[in-house]
């Protein structure tokens, strides 16, 4: 004899709702949590590049020159001579990109 599986009426299988559910972890992956690690890992990069004498942007809109790199600080040089002590976290990647581009 062979075994016969009833279903409810109107009952429907789970399958279809786990593999909708992975559809949508895999387009938060690729559309929201991907990009966001490239970006800090290139902002980690740029940070890793400035040196004595870049010129930034910090977020707080402070233009200015770094003129000595330290761990996690720079000191930089704003207009008239004042110097100021940043953390690095404070600089603008994309404001100082922007610095060497004509408008």
């Amino acid at each position: 004899m062979q075994a016969i599986i009833l279903q409810a009426p109107g009952a429907t299988s789970v399958v279809p709702q786990f593999i909708m559910i992975g559809l949508i972890f895999v387009v938060f992956y690729f559309f929201m949590i991907r990009p966001q690690m490239k970006k800090a890992k290139d902002a980690k990069k740029y940070m890793a590049t400035l040196e004595k004498g870049s010129k930034i942007v910090t977020i707080g809109g402070i233009h200015g020159k770094i003129v000595e790199v330290q761990e996690t600080t720079f000191i930089i040089e704003v207009e008239g001579g004042n110097r100021l002590k940043i953390q690095k976290t404070a600089v603008s990647m994309d404001a100082t990109a922007s610095l060497g581009q004509p408008s």
